[in-house]
């Protein structure tokens, strides 16, 4: 611990761009259950195992878990991190930037409780504890962080708001800065609203890709993947809703029973629209939402 605080003290700031770019998300966080997918504050841990993937996610009282909302402030960074090697920029587990620069790029828009959701996020992921066996050498080994190990508040010397630093775990940064585990996605999945759409997106377009004959998943895999606390039939239930209203951009949902009875969710690229609709940049929406 007091090495990786002294490391901590001897990054260099990375300071974050604005202006338009493509927006990234990191696969293992698209494949496994990371996230709370409610509204409501969760409690109750994540512990997911299967085959030899573990994963235990821990919340506190005080702020409970970081939700899939929360975890738009991670593809942010991803998404800096990732424009800014590309160009031959230096980068850092140390971040700096306005949270007009974060809200903007989420598609939240900047008024004052905007603000306060976004330090609410900032908390809930720093105090949510992950331990994971992913991508670690031995089946045995965890690797244990917070989603960001600290942040804080710049001010000047009038006390006047110079933006935001933060600093983001090894695990999650050297994941970013690994091609073969980025993914670019549809800009308007920062308007999806409910935490399972939200979910169910990341996963599609993780297994699902540009795969011409889709993919699918048994609903019970499914239900265990995602972590949620909803019984299965509700999961079911949503599931059915979301496929009725077909939300996810770039993907067509459907509902099939296989030889041996079971349930199966399958999804494609939609022919109608095969890439998303903006896989890239996007105009800003003026809006607020749960973060």
């Amino acid at each position: 611990m007091r090495r990786r605080l002294v490391e901590d003290e001897q990054l260099l700031r990375f300071r974050a761009r604005g202006g338009d770019m493509a927006a990234r998300d990191s696969q293992d966080l698209m494949a496994w259950p990371f996230f709370s997918l409610a509204k409501s504050r969760r409690i109750t841990p994540i512990d997911f195992h299967m085959g030899n993937i573990s994963i235990r996610v821990e919340a506190t009282l005080e702020h409970g878990m970081a939700t899939i909302w929360d975890a738009d402030i991670l593809i942010w960074a991803a998404s800096q991190i990732v424009d800014a090697r590309d160009k031959g920029l230096l980068t850092s587990r140390l971040m700096a930037a306005t949270p007009y620069e974060i809200l903007t790029f989420i598609g939240r828009g900047d008024a004052g409780p905007n603000y306060d959701r976004l330090k609410a996020a900032l908390d809930r992921l720093q105090s949510t504890t992950v331990a994971t066996s992913i991508r670690q050498p031995s089946e045995r080994r965890r690797h244990r962080f917070s989603w960001i190990n600290e942040w804080k508040e710049r001010l000047d010397g009038d006390g006047r708001p110079l933006g935001i630093e933060l600093i983001l775990p090894d695990w999650f940064y050297s994941g970013v800065l690994d091609d073969a585990l980025i993914l670019t996605i549809d800009r308007e999945y920062f308007d999806l609203t409910g935490g399972l759409e939200r979910w169910l997106y990341r996963l599609v377009r993780k297994h699902g890709g540009r795969q011409a004959w889709g993919w699918s998943f048994d609903l019970r895999h499914l239900h265990l993947k995602s972590g949620s606390l909803s019984p299965l039939k509700r999961f079911a239930f949503e599931l059915r809703e979301i496929v009725r209203r077909q939300p996810l951009p770039g993907y067509r949902l459907a509902l099939a029973t296989d030889p041996n009875g079971r349930q199966r969710l399958t999804f494609r690229p939609d022919p109608n629209n095969p890439t998303g609709s903006r896989t890239g940049t996007r105009p800003t929406r003026r809006r607020s939402s749960r973060l």
